[in-house]
C-alpha cells in the first residue's frame, strides 16, 4: 500500500496469528497502536492513544480496526482533530450484548451513531458471537459505511482460521 497503514487491534492486542498480525508481519512499516493495558480497556485511553499515534502518521493513513478496536475508532473519529484517509471496521462488537467484555472493557456504550468523517468499511460475520448482522447494519448505516457481509466467519479472528485474509486485505486497499 502507497499510504500509511494504522492497525488497531481489539482487546487482547490480536495474536501473531491473527490476520492484523499477519498483515504487519508481511508490512513492517505499518503502525499498530501502542496502549498500557490490552486486558483492561477504558475507551478513552485508547481514544487518547489513537489521537497522538495517527497524528504522527498524517493524513493519508488509512486504519485497519478489529472487534474492540472498531469501537475505539468510532469514538474517536467523532471527536478526534486528526484528519485520515479512511478506515476498515473489522467485526463491530455490540457492548449491549452478553458476550461483550463489561468487566474489562468500559466506557464504549452508547457508541456513536453519526456519520464518520471519513470513508469507512464495516466487515461483518452472520454467526460473529458479539454482533448480530443487524447490529452491523444498523453501524455501518449509521458511520455512512460500505457494508460487507463476510457470510459465516465467527469473530474474523484467528480463531476462525482467516489466515492472511486475502479478501479482507482486497478491502484494505480500496480505501488507499
Amino acid at each position: 500500500m502507497d499510504h500509511p497503514v494504522f492497525v488497531v487491534p481489539g482487546i487482547g492486542n490480536s495474536g501473531r496469528l491473527h490476520w492484523q498480525s499477519v498483515w504487519q508481519t508481511a508490512h513492517p512499516d505499518w503502525r499498530r497502536l501502542v496502549v498500557e493495558d490490552w486486558d483492561q480497556v477504558v475507551c478513552d485511553d485508547w481514544v487518547s492513544a489513537i489521537e497522538r499515534q495517527v497524528a504522527e502518521s498524517g493524513e493519508d493513513t488509512v486504519i485497519v480496526a478489529h472487534s474492540l478496536g472498531c469501537l475505539a475508532v468510532v469514538h474517536w473519529a467523532v471527536r478526534r482533530s486528526t484528519r485520515i484517509r479512511g478506515a476498515m471496521l473489522v467485526a463491530v462488537p455490540d457492548p449491549a450484548t452478553s458476550a461483550f467484555p463489561a468487566a474489562d472493557a468500559t466506557g464504549f456504550a452508547p457508541l456513536p451513531s453519526e456519520q464518520l468523517p471519513f470513508p469507512t468499511i464495516v466487515v461483518s460475520s452472520s454467526n460473529d458471537p458479539y454482533c448480530d448482522a443487524d447490529y452491523a447494519r444498523r453501524c455501518a448505516k449509521a458511520w455512512g459505511s460500505v457494508l460487507v457481509e463476510a457470510g459465516a466467519q465467527g469473530h474474523l479472528n484467528a480463531d476462525t482460521d482467516m489466515g492472511d485474509w486475502p479478501e479482507g486485505f482486497r478491502l484494505l486497499q480500496t480505501l488507499a
